[in-house]
């Protein structure tokens, strides 16, 4: 082979390959441009929603509903299940069209105890003595009855005791037994999620009556016939 034939041979080999790159970065590129231009299917809010709303509310709700957009002006973070929300809280406002992202979305842990009350929940602090709130003992998620020993009407004498309330859970509790210091008494607090109107009759015992905790078993608690306990039944009663 001559020198001038391998050069013509080398020069159409390296057109060659120019017209193969060139070819695959058009194919390339006009299946990224369609596949940008395909639509897919988003979640989005149906209507305005507030910060703060659980996402298993919202999907058991119907709260969402979707919609086709391109590919391209697909949110970060959208969701393709409402399943994938379903254990956190809206930590952002949604408003009605918005598509719904899970960088919208927090733990409940993250969000305290804001985000472990809804609908008629309420959470109440408790002020009481390191015997009164279990403290040491009580954490956070426990449950508790709430016991109580007071004279329900003037013309009654002796005082009575009876369960109050039932099933309280603990949304936070003294981590350790207060620290009694000379001229002051060991107070801690705890806080309760309770129900709008149990915390009529919780607010009521706190004011008019001795009271304590006491801490339900962490798994398949039961409870007892309701009873009303004074000195009378309990003199005249049988051993429970």
């Amino acid at each position: 082979m001559t020198y001038r034939t391998r050069n013509i041979a080398i020069a159409v080999g390296l057109g060659l390959t120019a017209m193969v790159l060139t070819l695959v970065y058009v194919t390339s590129y006009r299946r990224s441009v369609q596949h940008a231009q395909a639509t897919v299917s988003v979640y989005v809010a149906a209507h305005d929603i507030p910060a703060g709303a659980s996402g298993s509310d919202l999907a058991r709700t119907h709260a969402f509903k979707t919609i086709t957009v391109p590919r391209h002006a697909v949110v970060p973070g959208a969701i393709s299940n409402p399943a994938q929300i379903a254990s956190l809280v809206l930590a952002q406002p949604l408003f009605a069209g918005d598509q719904v992202s899970a960088q919208r979305f927090s733990s409940v842990h993250a969000e305290g105890i804001r985000g472990q009350i809804k609908g008629t929940m309420r959470a109440v602090q408790v002020p009481g003595d390191a015997n009164q709130l279990l403290a040491g003992t009580l954490q956070a998620g426990d449950k508790i009855d709430l016991v109580a020993n007071m004279r329900p009407d003037p013309s009654i004498q002796q005082p009575q005791t009876k369960i109050i309330l039932r099933n309280l859970t603990v949304l936070d509790a003294p981590s350790q037994t207060p620290v009694v210091t000379a001229g002051s008494s060991a107070t801690a607090f705890v806080i309760l999620a309770v129900s709008d109107q149990q915390v009529e009759r919780l607010f009521y015992v706190l004011k008019n009556a001795d009271w304590t905790f006491e801490l339900r078993p962490a798994f398949a608690a039961k409870d007892g016939p309701v009873r009303i306990e004074s000195g009378l039944t309990i003199l005249h009663g049988g051993a429970h």
